[in-house]
């Protein structure tokens, strides 16, 4: 049988006929895990390609999501006049129009990142223009955030020609960008992130330190606890020194007598192993810039 093969081939062959060739399969798109389809799953599966910068995945999902739940978050829009506030339970009843301008917010900071700026501004625009009053949750602060705003103001950054990156604009995050931005002495850039910074959680900070008449103690989960205070006092001192490398002393000086002032009891945690304390450092920073020290009572 195999000679009689090789015959039928040298014919073939000889008569300029080529056989046939094993042609390979067709490339397959990735198979993406959409788990219950829930709106909210969706949103986490989407920040989460986010973070791998997986662009696919970003859009299978956002787009899934806006197309299961998309025209509910129109009707919900379309019976608000301004951002739900109070009750945690009465922003989480607008969950489809929080987690469809997540997701468009997600899609165009995705775009944003691969360098498709046309797309990224399609989408940050559909936030602003079409879901402006949905909020995303940050579960490890308990907190919500705008992606309406986020989106104005990625809108802005592109327009001006910066390229800084929120991340999923925790306090946390915000902070770290800001000690990037230090250590690149980017003045800019440590304006454009303690600009978010307190306009996100500037007001709670504000809340937590009028309840305190001490520095946390008891554990490191309850100074952890005031998370907004610790992470929006940790970012007013790294904006004193930027401004101090920068050489601008009035405006590090304002800078550091803001932290003293009104957000004396923030901690700032060292991975290391300990805290310590902000307003204390920057006490000695305004003496190292000859400025008398008052602390408000």
């Amino acid at each position: 049988m195999k000679k009689l093969v090789m015959m039928i081939f040298a014919v073939l062959a000889a008569i300029g006929v080529q056989p046939l060739q094993a042609q390979p399969a067709p490339a397959m798109a990735p198979a993406y895990n959409f788990g219950d389809f829930k709106s909210s799953t969706l949103a986490t599966k989407a920040w989460q390609a986010l973070n791998d910068k997986n662009l696919d995945g970003v859009l299978a999902y956002t787009n899934k999501c806006i197309e299961m739940y998309g025209a509910e978050a129109v009707k919900m829009q379309a019976t608000l006049k301004e951002l739900p506030a109070g009750d945690p339970q009465k922003i989480f009843a607008f969950w489809a129009l929080n987690d469809v301008s997540t997701c468009l917010y997600i899609q165009g900071e995705a775009y944003r990142v691969a360098d498709q700026k046309d797309k990224a501004k399609v989408a940050f625009e559909r936030v602003v223009n079409e879901f402006s009053f949905g909020q995303a949750y940050d579960p490890a602060n308990k907190s919500f955030w705008n992606p309406a705003a986020g989106a104005k103001d990625k809108l802005d950054m592109m327009a001006k020609g910066l390229n800084l990156d929120f991340g999923d604009m925790r306090s946390s995050t915000l902070v770290g960008r800001m000690w990037g931005a230090l250590g690149k002495k980017d003045l800019d850039a440590g304006i454009a992130y303690y600009s978010k910074l307190t306009a996100l959680y500037g007001e709670t900070a504000k809340q937590m330190q009028a309840g305190m008449t001490e520095y946390a103690w008891e554990s490191p989960e309850k100074i952890h606890s005031f998370w907004a205070l610790n992470d929006v006092g940790t970012g007013t001192f790294i904006m004193g020194e930027i401004y101090r490398v920068a050489g601008k002393k009035e405006d590090a000086t304002a800078m550091f007598k803001k932290l003293v002032n009104e957000y004396l009891y923030a901690q700032c945690w060292d991975p290391n192993g300990w805290f310590w304390k902000p307003a204390e450092a920057a006490q000695q920073k305004l003496i190292e810039l000859d400025i008398p020290v008052a602390v408000k009572k």
